[in-house]
């Protein structure tokens, strides 16, 4: 399913003292089973971003298209655009309520008017692609599991949608160096299975590398560049003119004097054996 966002304007508090432009002239798409990687300084417009894509906020100015429907329209049911549009908010573990983990993971297909059979098959579905067994938690309390195991338990519950997009806002936010690395493989692991368009946003630039099919890069609410991840990472002095950095291997590489963007470390060993060990 593709997104398609035209000149998307969004502006907080018009007309109040406190007017803040969030965003200005927003154009982008996502095609179908792309992962889009969306990177840029707090307060550059990232959030306010996602939160236009399944009508959470309307625009000021400009059109939001869903699969070639207009979701700025006030006709069209935003229930439906959500059942195709699952967003995870940042720290989405903060959401957890239920008692056990199968019934916050149901707590959405049930909200679709699904049968408890079918909620529950969708809750094992989702548990086992976020690497979970419903055997060992799916009764316990989701406040007795680790710090990790919540993130992936929030994340099944928006898979359980079964969403066509999957939007998630800094995935990996406040997580240990495994957990991270976890939960980036997990995205790799759902994106693989589901084939399903993906849009990540994250301040770790090398996440986003290693993601991401092409790279949006926004900066006081406006896009100052979208390509793939080698060529916006290959502009090193326009990303340090903005306040961000190349993805740490690709620095390293670029002091070792290895020509061109390496985006990843298999990469980079090969490159490092063939300049000094060939």
């Amino acid at each position: 399913m593709s997104i398609k966002v035209v000149n998307l304007n969004h502006i907080y508090d018009k007309g109040l003292p406190t007017e803040h432009v969030a965003l200005s002239d927003v154009s982008f798409e996502a095609n179908d089973g792309e992962i889009i990687g969306i990177v840029g300084h707090t307060g550059s417009g990232k959030s306010t971003l996602l939160e236009h894509l399944n009508g959470l906020l309307k625009p000021t100015q400009g059109k939001i298209y869903v699969d070639d429907v207009d979701i700025t329209e006030p006709k069209v049911s935003m229930v439906q655009i959500r059942r195709k549009v699952g967003l995870v908010f940042q720290y989405p573990e903060y959401q957890l309520f239920e008692e056990t983990v199968v019934k916050d993971i149901c707590y959405g297909p049930k909200n679709l008017g699904l049968s408890e059979e079918e909620c529950l098959e969708r809750a094992k579905e989702a548990l086992k692609l976020v690497g979970l067994s419903y055997d060992e938690i799916g009764n316990r309390s989701p406040f007795d599991l680790s710090g990790g195991q919540k993130r992936r338990v929030a994340i099944a519950g928006i898979l359980a949608m079964r969403p066509e997009v999957l939007i998630l806002d800094e995935p990996t936010a406040g997580l240990d160096p495994k957990a991270h690395n976890d939960v980036i493989e997990l995205v790799k692991e759902v994106h693989r299975r589901t084939g399903n368009t993906t849009i990540i946003v994250s301040h770790n630039m090398q996440d986003i590398a290693q993601l991401s099919d092409r790279v949006l890069v926004l900066h006081k609410g406006k896009v100052v560049a979208f390509d793939k991840p080698e060529v916006v990472f290959s502009n090193d002095d326009a990303l340090e003119a903005i306040g961000l950095d190349m993805p740490p291997i690709s620095e390293f590489c670029q002091k070792l004097g290895i020509p061109g963007i390496v985006m990843d470390m298999d990469t980079a060993v090969e490159k490092i054996k063939e300049r000094f060990y060939d």
